[in-house]
């Protein structure tokens, strides 16, 4: 069986960061080739996606909305019932790294400040991201936006009092769209699938909110049958359990474009959704309206 990699940058990613992607794609690649596990190989693309800068995880991930403070998440899932997530973190240079060190203990998900402060028990070293002028303008450009009731590229927001809301600590007078995750799908030679997620939250978002990124069957899914992971408004990917949905798909003998579209139609015109999808038999697909993708093949 060919060995199968997808990666993307996420859906509200520029097209002409697919380099990164591809990148990406080639590092798990190269893990495959050295023998390593289809799990180890995703965890190594999206650690290389978290690093990059350019994407909505690791480094380069988004401000909440009081223009300081960054929030994290991160999972991955295999074949085999291995599954590890962390949610709300801060203080770490790469999220998917922490989610890997969370398998080996009886937890399934760990949160905020205890997950940091595992991630120091594990000799994780505290990171203080420091955001770019990318972070910076976004978080400008939305808060401008919600002042002057500009919700177009933020439908999720128009029936919302966010200064009612607002639960950060600071005045929301002094603070003047990014749904993004990067993921990877991997298929090895012996037919075993893993996926892994890493995102830098939503722009804007309360403090403590939580996506789909770390929640198994909404924003990743793997089984025998396949590996699905998916990005956009996460709030709309949780509610259809999108990742479980197309991996249902996939089980019931439907090809992944197939258990992909069939997911898209149910999907509002207005939301951001991609879709990236692995099966045994029926390949690859990547259902998306713009993404970044990197995608690597070999025998």
């Amino acid at each position: 069986m060919n060995a199968i990699v997808l990666t993307h940058g996420g859906a509200s990613a520029r097209m002409e960061w697919a380099d990164g992607c591809d990148a990406a794609a080639h590092v798990a690649m190269q893990a495959l080739d050295a023998g390593r596990t289809a799990l180890e190989a995703a965890v190594a693309a999206v650690n290389l996606l978290e690093g990059d800068g350019r994407f909505n995880a690791g480094k380069g991930s988004v401000l909440r909305m009081d223009g300081v403070s960054m929030e994290m998440d991160a999972a991955l899932m295999d074949d085999a019932g291995h599954l590890a997530a962390v949610a709300g973190i801060r203080d770490v240079e790469h999220p998917i790294l922490l989610a890997r060190e969370v398998l080996s203990t009886p937890h399934c998900m760990l949160a905020g400040e205890g997950a940091v402060a595992f991630a120091r028990k594990r000799g994780i070293p505290e990171y203080r991201h420091q955001p770019g002028p990318r972070a910076r303008e976004l978080h400008r450009q939305i808060m401008r936006e919600l002042a002057e009731g500009d919700f177009s590229d933020m439908p999720q927001w128009a029936e919302q009092d966010w200064r009612r809301d607002w639960n950060f600590l600071t005045d929301p007078e002094l603070a003047a769209g990014a749904c993004d995750t990067v993921g990877a799908v991997v298929r090895d030679r012996h037919g075993h699938f893993a996926v892994a997620t890493s995102t830098g939250g939503a722009a804007p978002m309360l403090r403590g909110r939580i996506g789909d990124a770390p929640l198994v069957g909404c924003g990743f899914f793997a089984g025998p049958h396949g590996g699905v992971v998916a990005t956009g408004i996460g709030e709309e990917i949780t509610r259809r359990m999108v990742a479980r949905s197309v991996y249902e798909g996939l089980a019931a003998g439907l090809d992944p474009e197939s258990a992909c579209r069939r997911v898209l139609a149910d999907f509002p015109e207005a939301w951001d959704l991609g879709i990236l999808a692995v099966s045994a038999q029926g390949g690859a697909h990547l259902a998306n309206r713009t993404l970044p993708v990197g995608r690597e093949e070999r025998p």
